[in-house]
């Protein structure tokens, strides 16, 4: 691991910020959520972004903030879900450090995101048929992103943190994915 980023990736609801946060914290390191450090320079919310800009905007917005948060090292950095959408930022995450999928199950993220007003994305009709579809479309993604895959399930932060501290040190150990 040495002094590369660690980024988190993964659906929303798959408990990037608080095992970002908790593992940064286990690792003495600092921390950065995206999706925050976006709020912070525009003044504004997530969902306000995509409101006025769209998606493509923010996405615009989103891959900007990852390449300034790369230009430092050592972080743990937790990332928008939808991050993995751009090519470029795939491979500049990869290039930059290690890339932890937190992979989670539907029944999970449904449940961790139903009742959240602030996600633009599941503002519509049928949430969670919407959240099916971007799993679907975003899986691979995460996989063609990630040096290491960890399960995120109904198990605790610190269990979790404990589990990808593990993945981490086998792949850097050169273990096959860190499962």
């Amino acid at each position: 691991m040495g002094q590369s980023n660690i980024f988190l990736v993964g659906m929303m609801g798959a408990g990037k910020t608080t095992i970002g946060r908790a593992l940064a914290h286990r690792m003495k390191r600092p921390f950065v959520d995206t999706d925050r450090a976006l709020v912070d320079r525009t003044g504004v919310a997530v969902a306000t972004v995509f409101e006025i800009e769209g998606e493509d905007g923010f996405r615009k917005r989103e891959s900007a903030v990852l390449r300034e948060v790369c230009e430092e090292q050592g972080q743990v950095v937790a990332t928008g879900g939808g991050i993995v959408l751009a090519e470029e930022n795939r491979r500049v995450m990869r290039e930059s450090g290690i890339v932890v999928y937190l992979r989670a199950r539907l029944e999970s993220l449904w449940e961790r995101t139903r009742q959240d007003a602030s996600r633009p994305l599941l503002a519509t009709p049928d949430p969670r048929g919407r959240l099916a579809e971007l799993l679907q479309q975003r899986e691979p993604l995460y996989r063609d992103a990630a040096h290491v895959i960890v399960e995120s399930g109904s198990q605790s932060a610190s269990t979790l943190v404990n589990r990808v501290l593990a993945a981490l040190r086998a792949h850097e150990s050169g273990a096959v994915n860190g499962q």
